[in-house]
């Protein structure tokens, strides 16, 4: 069991069977460097002074990916730069962390946004947790270029380097709502199916800063 901030952690087998022993800490680490993140997207927002296009959002994704890499290398783990982004990478698996809705939501209604990028789909396609051989298999005879490409594994990540995913949802206001990871696979028409996934249980508001009508009623 591994502790951080007085919050103990027992990660669960699916934990360990990804990260070994620095399971505990990362899953005691994650929610905390979310919210820290939110901390500093909130920020940014409130320096904005924008009632639209608020820098949050952005703010947020690439503020979530710098404090994973950090907690990374303060666990002595990998951090690798894939097309000038820094991922944490822990037992050869990546950490992939992704926003995907600014309210709470079903993980079950996630679905990667049409204009994500080519990079994104190749890392869910050519890293995710492998399927039973032949599950997924495309006749050689109609793998496209297209199709090939997008299975190629990033040389930078590792060839053999895995996918963890790590979804949540936040606004401006209410901070982090919930935080799921697990193996996702990314289907066809953008949605996802999870092999396994888990939910971290603790209230994770407890970390978030308030937005500005919360701290007005303090």
């Amino acid at each position: 069991m591994s502790a951080l901030g007085g919050f103990p952690v027992r990660p669960s087998a699916w934990a360990v069977e990804r990260f070994g022993q620095q399971a505990g800490a990362l899953a005691a680490a994650v929610p905390v460097q979310l919210a820290n993140a939110h901390g500093k997207a909130h920020a940014a927002h409130l320096a904005a002074g924008l009632k639209k296009r608020s820098p949050y959002g952005l703010t947020l994704a690439g503020v979530v990916r710098e404090n994973l890499a950090e907690t990374a290398r303060q666990l002595g783990e990998a951090v690798r730069d894939v097309r000038g982004y820094e991922y944490a990478v822990i037992n050869d698996y990546a950490l992939f962390p992704f926003r995907y809705a600014d309210r709470p939501r079903p993980l079950d209604r996630v679905r990667l946004p049409a204009n994500a990028s080519p990079t994104r789909h190749r890392l869910f396609r050519a890293h995710w947790p492998q399927p039973p051989e032949g599950l997924f298999d495309v006749d050689e005879g109609l793998a496209t270029e297209e199709y090939l490409g997008l299975h190629e594994a990033f040389e930078d990540l590792g060839a053999s380097t895995r996918l963890v995913c790590v979804f949540f949802t936040a606004d401006v206001e209410n901070g982090i709502h919930a935080i799921h990871w697990g193996d996702a696979h990314l289907e066809p028409d953008r949605t996802f199916t999870w092999p396994y996934r888990e939910r971290w249980p603790w209230l994770t508001e407890f970390w978030a800063v308030p937005g500005p009508s919360e701290a007005r009623q303090r």
